[in-house]
């Protein structure tokens, strides 16, 4: 079957509006010759006559009044399409965005982006789901609109991706533990109890071969899925955590913190989405006010 000429909607939407091949040619600017054509072909495809002499005029047939209003709202949804996005309205703006991060990113920079968001559209309600893999599917799929995270080699290639900041690796005691005071060495870091951070459930990573060079290595007592967790066992508890510092800002409040003794690499903290809302208003407009609240200083 082949494809029908969507143009000749609007074509019908004038004709069956004026009731006049003359007065549709008007309307559109053609010739009464090419508007007689094109109804010659909206009849061949409709297979129907559409419009009937009567006495001098033109009337339409019961198939024609049946598709009058049909016609015109597909005409005008497809002119609403086709039109240049308006401005936003962000006082009217009635919208759900689900954000994928880790718990540590949004229990620091939750309560900041949802006052910012809620303070210039109050319809804008923000759902913040878990991130327990790298998988790039939910994004892909449309199920998330943001996700937040150090990219991983897994990601698709087609995702936007925007560096929101650059984090490093500090310790993490209650107050009142040993390492509160003196100098903390290598050899005093590893001699403690730790807390390891591995969604994977991994017992090592790049903190333990920088100890294992200098002939050291610490002990891990329990291994956690993420760093509020492991903050919040800390914080009862004569266990250390390492944890990224503008990561977990607000979260180490009444904690101490201290730089790592031993060399660790740097993370970047990064914002994906897809394509396809690149140049939504609305998407632009939170994925500004993410980056806000990430430059914030803490």
């Amino acid at each position: 079957m082949p494809t029908p000429d969507l143009n000749l909607l609007v074509t019908l939407d004038v004709l069956l509006a004026e009731g006049s091949v003359a007065r549709a040619a008007r309307r559109l600017r053609l010739s009464p010759s090419a508007m007689s054509r094109a109804l010659a072909r909206l009849r061949e495809t409709t297979g129907d006559p559409l419009l009937v002499r009567a006495g001098r005029g033109l009337v339409p047939t019961p198939r024609a009044l049946e598709l009058r209003e049909r016609v015109s709202r597909l005409v005008e949804d497809g002119n609403a399409v086709l039109r240049p996005a308006e401005k936003l309205k962000l006082e009217q703006l009635v919208r759900t965005f689900t954000l994928r991060t880790s718990e540590g990113f949004a229990e620091n920079f939750g309560p900041a982006l949802i006052a910012r968001v809620g303070k210039e559209a109050p319809g804008v309600r923000l759902c913040f789901v878990q991130k327990p893999d790298k998988d790039s599917a939910p994004l892909r799929d449309g199920l998330v609109d943001l996700e937040t995270g150090v990219v991983g080699k897994t990601a698709a290639p087609e995702l936007r991706v925007q560096a929101l900041f650059r984090d490093r690796f500090v310790g993490v005691v209650r107050l009142g533990h040993p390492l509160c005071r003196g100098e903390i060495t290598p050899s005093r870091y590893a001699a403690g109890r730790h807390i390891y951070v591995s969604r994977q459930g991994l017992d090592k990573g790049p903190i333990d071969a920088a100890l294992k060079r200098l002939g050291l290595e610490r002990k891990i007592v329990t291994i956690v899925g993420g760093f509020s967790t492991a903050l919040a066992l800390a914080r009862a508890s004569d266990l250390i955590a390492t944890v990224p510092e503008t990561h977990s800002g607000n979260l180490r409040a009444g904690m101490h913190s201290f730089p790592l003794p031993v060399s660790s690499p740097k993370i970047t903290v990064s914002l994906l989405w897809h394509p396809r809302l690149d140049a939504d208003p609305a998407h632009r407009w939170l994925r500004a006010h993410v980056r806000q609240v990430c430059a914030a200083p803490g």
